[in-house]
């Protein structure tokens, strides 16, 4: 059976992302694929915004006896901001085991993520306990680390958005009735 929860990093962390929730966008970004890496598990992580504050992940992990397969769908909450936020979802797996052959479970999600200032870069960590079926191990509890590049960036959305220039849309409206032969401005973008 493979146990390799690690609570004394995980805990405290998961719980003070529990306990200082407040209403935020929830995060930066629309796709994410990177690595993520677990005791004895390895492999690529992929994230896509499909609502507000929803997000499918699919993994694909290899480790020295197995192969898996997994889709889960988070939930995203902000946590001091969109660039801080923890999240839960649950999912599905498949694989294929070395020694016992192909299986399958269920899995649930809780983890913590942020998105490093002035970069493309979002750092993740969490608790992915599953239920097997057809393994030799009945349940997984595995910890893992994730770093991820933004493949695609979220509308800005930021404090002083349309704060110095207005609403883009009623300019892009202006612009087009405006002679195309006009000179533009350093800032008439």
């Amino acid at each position: 059976m493979m146990f390799r929860f690690r609570s004394s990093c995980m805990l405290p962390l998961l719980a003070a992302g529990l306990f200082s929730v407040r209403p935020a966008m929830a995060q930066k970004y629309r796709t994410a694929a990177g690595m993520r890496l677990s005791p004895g598990l390895y492999g690529l992580t992929v994230q896509q915004k499909f609502l507000p504050k929803a997000t499918l992940e699919g993994l694909v992990l290899a480790g020295p006896r197995e192969v898996t397969g997994t889709v889960l769908a988070e939930r995203h909450f902000g946590i001091l901001g969109p660039s801080l936020n923890y999240y839960i979802g649950a999912g599905g797996h498949v694989g294929n085991n070395k020694d016992s052959g192909a299986f399958g479970g269920v899995d649930g999600i809780v983890g913590v993520e942020y998105k490093i200032a002035l970069s493309r870069l979002v750092i993740s960590a969490d608790f992915k306990p599953s239920v097997e079926f057809n393994s030799d191990d009945w349940a997984r509890f595995p910890t893992a680390f994730s770093l991820r590049y933004i493949l695609v960036k979220e509308k800005n959305t930021g404090l002083f958005n349309g704060l110095f220039g207005g609403d883009k849309k009623k300019e892009k409206t202006k612009d087009k009735t405006k002679s195309s032969n006009q000179r533009r401005g350093l800032f008439d973008w």
